[in-house]
């Protein structure tokens, strides 16, 4: 998608797909936020592909119903305190000179880093080709995905999906049950008071999104894409219980509050037929049925994060020094 127009354009001619899902864009908070050339990047890339995207379905004619990978991290952590967030769009009143009046906006961006930012930016380019031409766009906010497999890749080893653990792109849960299978502490960023959604039947979501696309004319459709939520620190004590491992505490390189509520709206999803799996149900599984079966894979030097979000904050080395001698 990053050099899409003429190329790209051809190619959607000659496949005349009725449903296409946008997942070409660099995917991680921490790698944006490494250095000068990776924010540059992650801008040039993401918000390329996405408009790419765009201008080569209105140039086609073709229309396909358009799911986009976005996040929950659009709505910031905190902004809405215990209020719930809403599916994508926030009921305002405004006053005018002849009284109030309700207005359904956008819900505020609030990006916690340069990637959550290009996700923010998309949602304004949906909206203008929605109402502009037509669009049929889902956009799903979603949380963090945790599991490895689904009922199909399970039959065979050779499906197995990636089980990303590192600091740029490792998920936490991940890195949790990774560090648990090597018999390293659980690496708790701040207090751990962070609170975070998940979510493990992103295929599913993603199938009935495609399934139930909005009709042309119709605003982008946002879809909250969570079915639960966790602060890290209960994620690592459940990791902890489970398989054994002591947890401690590094100072977080993000640029965050200490901690946040997190109440979010999924009311779309599980009205079309969403039937969540949870943390609870699958936990203990893949820790000990993938984590640990290739723990002779895993590479410890890559547990340390070495993104930070500001000038004067610690480094990885700076971060290594906090552990305990044995534990470093």
């Amino acid at each position: 998608l990053h050099s899409f127009p003429t190329r790209r354009s051809s190619d959607l001619q000659d496949t005349q797909p009725e449903a296409i899902v946008h997942f070409a864009e660099q995917r991680a908070a921490p790698y944006s936020m490494r250095d000068t050339a990776t924010k540059r990047y992650t801008v040039d890339n993401n918000i390329r592909a996405t408009h790419n995207l765009l201008v080569a379905l209105v140039e086609t004619g073709i229309d396909a119903a358009l799911a986009h990978l976005g996040t929950m991290g659009v709505y910031g952590y905190g902004w809405s305190g215990s209020a719930p967030i809403p599916e994508g769009y926030l009921t305002v009143k405004v006053t005018t000179p002849d009284g109030e009046i309700e207005r359904d906006i956008l819900h505020p961006a609030n990006p916690g880093s340069v990637y959550h930012m290009t996700k923010t930016l998309d949602q304004l380019l949906f909206s203008f080709y929605a109402k502009n031409d037509g669009l049929r766009i889902t956009d799903l906010h979603q949380g963090i995905v945790w599991g490895t497999q689904t009922e199909q890749t399970a039959r065979d080893v050779r499906l197995i999906n990636r089980f990303d653990y590192d600091g740029d792109y490792g998920t936490v849960l991940n890195r949790f049950l990774m560090q648990a299978a090597v018999g390293h502490p659980l690496t708790v960023h701040g207090t751990g008071g962070q609170t975070r959604a998940y979510i493990r039947d992103t295929v599913r979501c993603i199938e009935l999104a495609i399934e139930n696309p909005p009709q042309s004319g119709d605003r982008p459709r946002v879809l909250n894409q969570v079915t639960e939520t966790h602060q890290v620190l209960e994620l690592a004590k459940m990791v902890s219980d489970i398989m054994g491992v002591d947890i401690a505490y590094l100072p977080n390189p993000r640029r965050e509050a200490d901690e946040n509520e997190l109440i979010v709206k999924n009311d779309q999803f599980l009205a079309l037929g969403l039937e969540p799996t949870t943390l609870s149900d699958g936990l203990l599984e893949e820790g000990t049925g993938i984590a640990r079966r290739y723990r002779h894979r895993a590479d410890p030097s890559k547990i340390i994060s070495r993104s930070v979000w500001r000038k004067g904050m610690e480094t990885a080395e700076d971060l290594l020094t906090e552990l305990p001698a044995d534990e470093s």
